[in-house]
C-alpha cells in the first residue's frame, strides 16, 4: 500500500513538473520545473528498486539541469531576457497527440493490470558493478577506447589549420 502511494506521489510530482515546464514563461523557472520533473522520475526509479537508475538520474539529469540554470543566469544576466514565449501555433496538434498517447497508455495499462505480480524491489547496483568489472570488463574498456578515439577525431577535424587562416 505504501509503495503505491509513493509511486503515485512521485508520478504526480513528475507530471506537475512537466506541466510547469511548458506553461511557465520564465526560462529559469521552466528549467527548475524540469529539474523537479526529473527528480520525480528519479523517485519512481527509487520506488521500483532501481537504485542505479535512481543515482544516474539524479547525477546526470537533475545535476545537468542545475548546470543549465547556472549558465542561463551567467550568460543572459538581465531578467528581461529570461521571459520567452512558450506556446506556438501547433498546440492543438500537440494536444491531440498527447490525448492519443494517453488513451493508448491507459488501454495498455488496463490490458496488463493484474496479469502478474510486481517483483520485490531489490538493489541492482552491486549486480551491475560485478558485471561491469568481471564479465563485461573488456567490452566496457573497448567502448571507452572507441569514445576516446571519437573525441580525439572530433578535436582533430574541428581544428583550424595554418593554411585555413586568412592573412590580414
Amino acid at each position: 500500500m505504501i509503495e503505491a502511494i509513493a509511486f503515485y506521489s512521485m508520478a504526480a510530482v513528475a507530471l506537475l513538473g512537466a506541466l510547469l515546464v511548458v506553461s511557465l514563461r520564465n526560462t529559469v523557472h521552466s528549467s527548475l520545473a524540469l529539474g523537479l520533473s526529473l527528480a520525480g522520475v528519479a523517485g519512481i526509479f527509487a520506488n521500483l528498486g532501481a537504485d542505479f537508475l535512481f543515482a544516474g538520474q539524479l547525477l546526470i539529469y537533475v545535476g545537468g539541469i542545475a548546470i543549465i540554470i547556472v549558465f542561463v543566469v551567467m550568460l543572459l544576466g538581465r531578467t528581461s531576457d529570461l521571459h520567452l514565449r512558450q506556446v506556438n501555433q501547433q498546440w492543438g496538434a500537440a494536444l491531440l497527440v498527447c490525448a492519443m498517447a494517453g488513451v493508448s497508455l491507459w488501454r495498455l495499462a488496463r490490458g496488463y493490470l493484474g496479469v502478474r505480480a510486481a517483483a520485490p524491489a531489490m538493489p541492482t547496483t552491486r549486480a551491475i558493478g560485478l558485471l561491469m568489472l568481471n564479465d563485461y570488463a573488456v567490452p566496457f574498456e573497448l567502448v571507452t577506447l572507441v569514445l576516446v578515439a571519437a573525441l580525439l577525431g572530433a578535436i582533430f577535424f574541428s581544428r583550424k589549420s595554418a593554411d585555413d587562416e586568412v592573412p590580414s
